[in-house]
């Protein structure tokens, strides 16, 4: 079973995510912050991160550059997750570090398959 750990500070989102990959036999951790991503990310060291680039404290982009300059943590696929669909969005993410992109609201089909290619 892959763990997955969500870093989303929005709790309607991360329920809803969070139920449907778990039904989907994933086993999941979540954090509500940036600061709080790279905390449990060094200490699980999940399989996969969906990190939410819009957070508080610390936000994705600044966590993510965090996590791939990490040695223990630097091969842990991210993907972003974003309301944000512009192509430079995109770009951002992934030259902060981010090794795919979606946007919001999540398309599970979508996600599921970006997920699984980086697994």
């Amino acid at each position: 079973m892959a763990k997955v750990l969500i870093v989303e500070d929005n709790e309607m989102n991360r329920d809803m995510l969070s139920r449907r990959l778990q039904r989907k036999g994933y086993e999941i951790s979540i954090a509500s912050d940036g600061e709080e991503g790279i905390r449990l990310a060094t200490e699980l060291l999940p399989d996969l991160i969906l990190m939410d680039m819009s957070l508080p404290v610390l936000d994705g982009w600044s966590a993510t550059r965090q996590l791939k300059t990490a040695p223990e943590t630097q091969r842990i696929p991210v993907i972003a997750l974003t309301a944000h669909a512009m192509s430079s969005d995109r770009e951002k993410a992934l030259e902060a570090g981010c090794d795919d992109y979606d946007t919001k609201p999540v398309d599970l089909n979508r996600l599921l398959a970006k997920m699984e290619a980086l697994l």
